[in-house]
């Protein structure tokens, strides 16, 4: 009976959020999500896939543009109504049914962004069309940004559920922001602690994703210094952009286990804050 009463509260939650969204005319995610990409897009698009260098700034560009748009849909939406949800507590409200239906509801949103970056991204990059799972690299490629957007949506439910008000939650997202970028393997050569933390991050393991399908490992994308001396040559490759299917599937799965942990953990958070209730 709890867990036909938690699925049931999840559908009315979730009917209660769409009610919101088309009632504030709240587009400003999706506009801010489809701005975002025609800058970042329109200006890593040129470079892409000319050589190793351009093409894996571009990639941690993408990502970081995914990461902004996913946190910045989610970072206030638990901490503003926090007085709300206790009252709700009172009346029988199963805070995983609360959690879940925003994390289903905000998959909608996310999946609208995703293909408006996609799009913008198709529009600006000429992707290489094989892919490693599917026959076109650029299913693949949307498959990996809507989880990160997904996943790094779900981290901003999980930093407003811990958050007291809105202005802790927003005070944290910088923050956050910095330590993926950091993380991500492309700004900073990582080893020992950091290179443990890093496999929290959602950077890493998208980085691993795209980096993976676009082949960054490839003969094909050359050093620019290969370009001015053809003598010098690329003589190691890198574990984390292998272009095989486990290494893909590996990092799909790394992005979900840490947005399963970003839910868990946001459930908790909420219990305990509304455990006297």
């Amino acid at each position: 009976m709890a867990l036909k009463s938690i699925f049931k509260q999840t559908g009315v939650y979730w009917k209660k959020n769409f009610r919101l969204f088309l009632n504030q005319k709240d587009w400003k995610f999706i506009i801010i999500a489809a701005v975002i990409s025609f800058l970042v897009c329109g200006i890593v698009g040129e470079d892409m896939f000319e050589t190793y260098e351009s093409t894996k700034s571009g990639f941690f560009a993408i990502i970081s543009a995914a990461i902004w748009i996913g946190i910045f849909n989610s970072i206030q939406s638990i901490c503003k109504e926090h007085s709300t949800i206790t009252s709700e507590c009172r009346s029988g409200l199963h805070m995983s049914s609360y959690i879940l239906a925003h994390v289903f509801f905000d998959f909608f949103v996310c999946l609208i962004q995703s293909i408006a970056l996609i799009v913008i991204c198709s529009v600006f990059i000429d992707f290489p069309e094989d892919g490693i799972i599917f026959g076109k690299s650029i299913i693949e490629y949307f498959i990996t940004l809507l989880l990160i957007v997904w996943s790094s949506d779900i981290m901003g439910i999980m930093i407003s559920s811990v958050a007291s008000n809105p202005n802790v939650a927003m005070t944290a997202m910088p923050f956050v922001l910095i330590l993926q970028l950091v993380m991500s393997g492309v700004l900073f050569e990582l080893s020992g602690w950091s290179e443990k933390v890093a496999y929290i991050t959602f950077s890493k393991w998208g980085m691993s994703a795209l980096g993976s399908i676009g082949n960054l490992n490839s003969d094909e994308l050359p050093l620019k210094m290969s370009l001015v001396f053809p003598q010098v040559v690329r003589l190691e490759t890198e574990a984390a952009y292998e272009s095989t299917t486990e290494n893909l599937l590996t990092a799909w799965g790394c992005i979900m286990l840490i947005g399963l942990v970003c839910v868990l953990i946001s459930i908790i958070s909420l219990k305990i804050r509304n455990k006297d209730s």
